[in-house]
């Protein structure tokens, strides 16, 4: 199962995208776990991620987060700003599991 952590200011502009992801992950036959969290939230729940994927507004936290990150193996990085302008579901998994495959 690829857990993915999306992380934005408050949690809210991402949730579209959480849906859509989803949705691409659910049609291609692959289990997957999408959630999103505010920029607070994020430091504690990426122990439960594969992957943190941050907003474009939230560019400037990437070193911090990817700092924290470290301690568990895992990469943070900001979301194509295409995929998340147009809430491309697709684009977005696809990044996450570019990221995934990486670090494994």
């Amino acid at each position: 199962m690829n857990r993915i952590l999306l992380a934005c200011s408050s949690g809210m502009s991402t949730s579209l995208l959480v849906t859509k992801m989803q949705a691409f992950a659910d049609s291609i036959g692959e289990e997957a776990k999408i959630w999103a969290v505010g920029q607070d939230q994020a430091k504690k729940d990426m122990a439960d991620a594969d992957v943190v994927l941050i907003g474009p507004q939230m560019s400037f936290l990437k070193g911090e987060l990817a700092a924290e990150a470290e301690k568990y193996g895992i990469q943070v990085e900001v979301i194509d700003m295409m995929a998340y302008g147009m809430a491309d579901g697709e684009k977005a998994y696809k990044q996450a599991l570019g990221l995934i495959g990486a670090t494994s």
